[in-house]
């Protein structure tokens, strides 16, 4: 579904990609790992095309999709939770979800006001508060459910669960394993090594822009290793 071929990219002179290449196949969750600065943000926003890659080629579902701009590459089927969650603040709970209401998979659409609102009911609790009135655990569930609206095939979330409560982070994962049993495409960064290991298909570890190691949970769980020199600080 989606292809990342030799990208590299970087802010001016520096370079933070160097050839990474990797792919998330339909269905599939991915994790993209890596201690802070190796480069997972600007994978993600070579892909989105809020960064144009100085070398490369990224294809989605079979078409290039490089040097798109950002809404182009949304309206191919991609939806991004950004790290930060980006929530509009002075927008309520339910104005955030419908100003993404979008149907890019063609069909009755599996997302809508109220199937997020079921799926987070903090969200349904709170349809008429302010994002800037929300907790962080609750704009990250309306970032996803901004982005479900878009009922897109491939799911991008950047820092999933940083610096949530342990509970909050709890449901994010359910939600998240719930996705995959849809059939949801995700390509997932965040630091919960436990959680990600049960969630994920297939883990990419990369160091200084490259990718270094590639493999299931399983394998990663049984290489001390490779999680001791590129992803513990």
């Amino acid at each position: 579904m989606l292809e990342v071929e030799g990208l590299s990219a970087g802010y001016g002179g520096s370079r933070v990609l160097n050839g990474l290449a990797f792919a998330v196949g339909a269905g599939e969750v991915v994790t993209l790992l890596g201690r802070n600065g190796m480069g997972k943000t600007t994978t993600v926003r070579a892909v989105m095309g809020l960064l144009a890659p100085d070398a490369g080629r990224i294809a989605f579902d079979g078409a290039e999709v490089t040097g798109l701009p950002p809404h182009r590459i949304a309206q191919r089927g991609i939806g991004l939770v950004p790290e930060g969650r980006q929530v509009f603040p002075t927008l309520s709970v339910e104005e955030n979800l419908v100003a993404t209401a979008a149907n890019r998979a063609g069909g009755a659409p599996r997302w809508t006001l109220a199937a997020v609102l079921a799926l987070f009911p903090r969200l349904a609790e709170r349809r008429r508060s302010l994002g800037a009135r929300l907790s962080g655990g609750e704009q990250q569930m309306l970032a996803i459910g901004r982005a479900l609206m878009t009922n897109p095939r491939l799911l991008i979330l950047d820092e999933a669960t940083e610096g949530l409560a342990p509970l909050i982070r709890a449901e994010i994962w359910a939600v998240l394993a719930a996705l995959r049993a849809e059939g949801q495409a995700i390509l997932l960064i965040d630091k919960n090594l436990g959680a990600i290991l049960k969630l994920a298909d297939r883990h990419v570890v990369i160091e200084k822009g490259r990718v270094v190691w590639t493999g299931t949970g399983e394998a990663l769980a049984a290489a001390p290793e490779v999680r001791d020199t590129y992803l513990h600080v």
